[in-house]
């Protein structure tokens, strides 16, 4: 006769039932140290009084706890977010950092702290730019600001030029000009001063066009426009479209580029670049009827009516504030005028600003989620500002460290503490949001 069915063991006990533990394996638990044999780590014994964990006792661990907590939120409140719609940088914070850098590489020749200066706009591009069609003309700037430099140095040779020189490098096949273009000379001795000044002219005119296209990658010129003043409004629409021109050509071109390649057709040459050409302006027509279609469709050129009275007085102070700016500005500059030129210099400002604040009457649109100007957008600006006026100052006080002389040639050495100055120009790297990660490939499903 059988008996009744055994029940099968699983990996735990049986269900409806308390899990017994044998006597012995008890009195071996408790007899383990805390932590010994277990999977959990021992349990520390309660301070006692006195001691420095102990409650009420100077620097406790709840004390010690609360202080790293408030330095792990500050530190997380400096750290940079990832970039989004909500958190964006302020675009105006861009260009008045690079332009701050364009402001520095005015002031100096020396090419050492141009480089830097061109260092430091790169590193912030690379660290910051994203994945938009205007964020790759970075590239085409660099090429653009060699190819000035190469030219102005052509120019110099074929040309000539006032610096003297007694280095003679070659001497070209010189041209009679007529009496009436006396002081312009084709070809003749070249030098190497006037081929080093040349250069040294050349590298400052380059680091500009290379600030203004890191400013170009890095700022949005949607979010630009959106952000100008509603007088300002049609002729920054100009502008704007003036901006994005050139990152547009050069995605069209290196789109086309990639497509002849993948053809198996030439990309270089004189005929490659003809048949490349029609199709960028093809595409620069299309863009533009697409553009003036979508303004004319939201309404773009219509305007409140203002009365009278205050349409002329926008005029007249927009009118004298500029003048006002420009009087103040000589005054600035020219010795004699120092007195004078501040004052006027922050009327004309004034006036200025009051006068777009009653032109923006004019404009009625409206503004769907404006940018803020918040403490990173501060901090972005005001390092290019900080860049600018202690390579301004650093020209007051050292010139010849920023010119490195050309008659006698002289090695440009790198001055401390403009460099320093110009490592200032980092802080976006650090501060800014980060871009958003690009989509990654999408997993196909089996």
């Amino acid at each position: 006769m059988a008996g009744p069915p055994t029940p099968r063991m699983t990996g735990g006990p049986l269900r409806g039932r308390p899990a017994s533990r044998p006597e012995g394996a008890a009195g071996r638990a408790d007899a383990q140290a805390p932590g010994e044999g277990t999977g959990t780590p021992p349990t520390a014994p309660a301070p006692g009084a006195g001691e420095p964990g102990a409650p009420g006792t100077p620097g406790a661990g709840p004390a010690r706890g609360a202080a790293g907590r408030q330095l792990g939120r500050a530190a997380g409140r400096l750290r940079a977010p990832v970039g989004s719609r909500g958190n964006a940088l302020h675009a105006g914070a861009w260009w008045l950092w690079a332009v701050g850098l364009a402001v520095a590489a005015s002031r100096t020749t020396n090419p050492l702290l141009l480089g830097l200066l061109v260092g430091v706009a790169g590193y912030v591009v690379a660290a910051r730019r994203t994945d938009a069609p205007w964020a790759r003309s970075y590239g085409a700037f660099v090429k653009l600001g060699l190819f000035v430099i190469a030219l102005r140095v052509a120019f110099s040779a074929l040309l000539g030029s006032p610096i003297p020189g007694t280095h003679t490098l070659f001497t070209l096949p010189e041209v009679p000009v007529p009496g009436w273009a006396e002081g312009i000379r084709l070809g003749g001795r070249v030098t190497g001063e006037q081929l080093l000044f040349a250069f040294y002219d050349g590298a400052k005119l380059a680091t500009l066009l290379i600030c203004v296209g890191a400013a170009n990658a890095l700022a949005s010129p949607a979010r630009l426009l959106k952000s100008l003043p509603g007088a300002l409004y049609e002729a920054g629409v100009a502008v704007v479209v003036a901006m994005t021109f050139a990152p547009n050509m050069v995605a069209d071109v290196f789109r086309l580029r990639t497509a002849r390649r993948l053809r198996g057709r030439p990309t270089g040459g004189v005929r490659a670049v003809a048949q490349i050409g029609l199709p960028v302006l093809e595409g620069a027509l299309e863009r533009s009827v697409a553009l003036a279609a979508s303004m004319d469709a939201r309404g773009y050129g219509r305007t409140a009516q203002v009365p009278a009275g205050v349409r002329r007085t926008t005029n007249a102070l927009t009118l004298g504030g500029l003048l006002g700016v420009c009087a103040g500005s000589y005054g600035l500059l020219a010795a004699e005028g120092a007195r004078y030129g501040l004052p006027l210099t922050a009327a004309g400002l004034a006036a200025a600003a009051a006068g777009l604040r009653l032109g923006g009457r004019r404009s009625v649109r409206s503004r769907y989620r404006p940018d803020r100007w918040g403490a990173r957008a501060w901090l972005v600006a005001g390092s290019g500002a900080a860049v600018a006026a202690l390579m301004i100052h650093a020209g007051t006080v050292a010139p010849e460290a920023l010119h490195p002389g050309v008659v006698p040639p002289t090695v440009p050495e790198l001055p401390l503490w403009p460099a320093l100055s110009v490592l200032v120009g980092l802080l976006p790297a650090w501060v800014a949001p980060l871009p958003p990660a690009p989509p990654g490939p999408q997993e196909s499903s089996p």
